[in-house]
């Protein structure tokens, strides 16, 4: 799943653009409508002619509502870029596109609008080299460039398919097994309780996982999850997310907080950035100036300590520590936007370096400076989950010598990943998964098992084999986790199957009726029972099957089958007269019971193979071990 974000100047066509794209207004609410101005996001969702469905962000293009805009375009995977073809690159053109730009939005399109406005190409010509001179030299300087008119559909496929043709260009969002939805949106569904919404980031949410609000901490459990008005069982990094949460009131959440699995992220007020001051940023950024920070959808006041430096310089990069009035939560890499308070403009952004600095920093001090600039390309522990995602199983040997670090940090980060849980060592070191590969292919193993108890609800369990054919996965990994999950107690294996816990065989009425009447007739004649294939004419080879393996019946050889009270009677009798007589002999046996040859043959051989009895010419005796 990935998300597109909508930016440009006020009244250039998004949301009327947006429409026509999806037929979904995202202008929700109705002081939009009237005033025909967006003011808060919106969303919406279109399916893209190969069949992926993307989740649209539709922000303001009013100065008044910029910091609505930035609360929302921090999750998104690429931009559209909207500019009226009658009016051309306006002020709010150049900052949405200056907040593209440092936040490094990976791909965009560029949608000329309203089209229909103009009659003369020459001008529309004119626009677009305008356009191009305005975005060289960033994200968007190789965006291609779609004219649209949204009013009579002019260009829209054209603009589907560029839309399709850059996204594909980009990977989806990882998977990294920590899940996190900065809230964008908060409210109460009747009958349901309080929900939230977001772009889900680093991992994937399920109904019925325990998460934490955070920074305040509240508790929660997941109720149900959408994406675009779907209901899920689980939910996507990279998805637009509805989360309903029970346990949690409305007015304890607020935009900005984050839901995630509890344990997995801690809330910061001091972090480490690497920032960049705008060129036409009016005046440098000062030690202790305040700022806002904007980060994800959490908008919060900060003072920038300048490190290295008597001040950032418009258009100059270097490192600052911004101390938070409200704690966050973000983690390395995250982007950020900053804006001076008033009046208000965006001067900047850059990229959290360290979400979690130990102490508040001595502005020039080398040793911290030179930790910075190393954390900005990456820490060895960062470097080598990197790498063990990459490689997918393979011993942590491999894993280190492919992450290209020297030998003594390398050793250092993987015992500290070990011990964190970010890294699982499945047999020992020499079998070693990221904790985000092992909790989707376990993910995928109970997904599979809870598929096949549903088409199979006779049969006790999964064919190892054709678990693993089905996952794709090698021996190794597949048997490490199987025995890993067993201990767990979410599977059980037997034998050659494999089940859930917390399954077990049950029987429909009309079932438990058939097997009633079979059992009459067992009870009839219990030592010359039916056939199997007689059985099978009466109940069925699948419920007969069920029967065996969960013991009602025990079948001895191709068509002899007992009562499981009947064989262990014939059985402990066997044992008995042996134990009196010193051997017994099939004649003996048959007639103990009535029975006929057949019925006290397959008895008899059964006890041998068994290892009960062993057959001495005629005879049969107990077997000493």
């Amino acid at each position: 799943m990935q998300v597109i974000g909508t930016a440009g100047h006020v009244d250039h066509g998004k949301s009327t653009l947006i429409q026509r794209l999806t037929g979904i207004n995202p202008d929700r609410l109705k002081q939009e409508q009237d005033r025909e101005m967006t003011i808060e996001l919106g969303f919406a969702w279109l399916d893209l002619p190969n069949g992926e469905e993307v989740g649209i962000v539709d922000v303001p293009g009013h100065r008044d509502f910029i910091e609505n805009m930035l609360s929302g375009i921090g999750g998104i995977d690429a931009a559209l870029f909207v500019v009226a073809a009658d009016e051309g690159v306006m002020p709010q053109t150049r900052e949405h596109l200056a907040i593209l730009d440092l936040l490094q939005v990976p791909a965009g399109v560029i949608a000329l609008t309203k089209i229909d406005l103009v009659r003369e190409t020459e001008w529309l010509d004119l626009v677009e080299e305008d356009l191009r001179e305005t975005v060289k030299g960033t994200v968007l300087a190789q965006a291609p460039i779609v004219r649209v008119s949204a009013r009579n559909g002019k260009g829209m496929d054209a603009l589907i398919l560029a839309l399709q043709d850059i996204l594909a260009q980009h990977p989806h969002r990882p998977d990294l097994g920590r899940p996190r939805l900065p809230v964008d949106r908060v409210f109460t569904m009747p009958g349901f309780g309080t929900v939230v919404t977001g772009t889900l980031l680093d991992g994937h949410l399920a109904v019925g996982d325990a998460v934490e609000i955070l920074p305040p901490g509240i508790q929660g459990r997941i109720r149900g999850l959408q994406t675009h008005k779907q209901t899920e069982n689980k939910a996507l990094p990279g998805s637009r997310t509805a989360v309903n949460i029970s346990g949690v009131r409305t007015g304890q959440i607020q935009r900005g907080h984050v839901v995630a699995h509890p344990g997995t992220y801690e809330p910061s007020k001091m972090i480490d950035v690497w920032a960049r001051l705008l060129p036409d940023a009016d005046t440098p950024l000062k030690h202790n100036t305040e700022v806002k920070l904007f980060v994800g959808a959490a908008e919060v006041m900060a003072r920038a300590r300048v490190l290295g430096m008597a001040e950032l310089a418009p258009g100059r990069d270097g490192f600052l520590q911004l101390m938070l009035e409200d704690p966050i939560v973000v983690r390395r890499q995250d982007r950020f936007i900053i804006r001076r308070p008033s009046p208000s403009a965006t001067i900047g952004g850059g990229q959290v370096v360290d979400a979690h600095p130990k102490s508040r920093h001595k502005r020039f001090n080398p040793q911290r400076l030179d930790e910075l600039e190393k954390l900005l390309v990456g820490t060895p522990e960062e470097i080598l989950a990197q790498t063990a995602e990459k490689l997918g199983a393979a011993s942590l040997d491999q894993i280190i010598s492919s992450s290209g670090l020297e030998a003594e940090p390398a050793n250092s980060a993987a015992e500290s990943l070990l011990s964190q849980g970010q890294l699982v060592a499945l047999r020992g070191k020499q079998l070693v998964l990221n904790t985000g590969s092992v909790q989707r292919i376990q993910q995928n193993i109970e997904e599979a098992l809870t598929a096949f108890h549903k088409q199979y609800p006779l049969r006790p369990g999964m064919p190892k084999e054709r678990l693993k054919s089905q996952l794709g996965l090698g021996n190794e990994v597949f048997d490490a986790l199987l025995r890993r999950m067993a201990e767990e107690k979410i599977l059980v294996e037997t034998g050659a199957l494999v089940q859930l816990n917390q399954f077990e065989v049950t029987f429909t009425e009309e079932q438990k009726s058939q097997i009633k009447n079979l059992l009459q007739e067992f009870g009839a004649q219990p030592y010359s029972p039916p056939s199997v294939k007689k059985c099978e004419d009466a109940i069925g080879a699948e419920l007969l099957t069920a029967m065996i393996e969960t013991g009602h019946l025990v079948q001895l050889g191709e068509d002899v089958l007992f009562t499981s009270e009947t064989y262990q009677e014939m059985r402990a009798a066997v044992i008995a007269h042996i134990e009196t007589q010193g051997s017994i002999t099939l004649a003996e046996l048959r007639d103990k019971f009535n029975t006929s040859r057949k019925y006290a043959v397959s008895v008899l051989e059964h006890l041998d193979q068994t290892g009960v009895t062993i057959r001495r010419g005629d005879l049969r005796e107990l077997r000493r071990r």
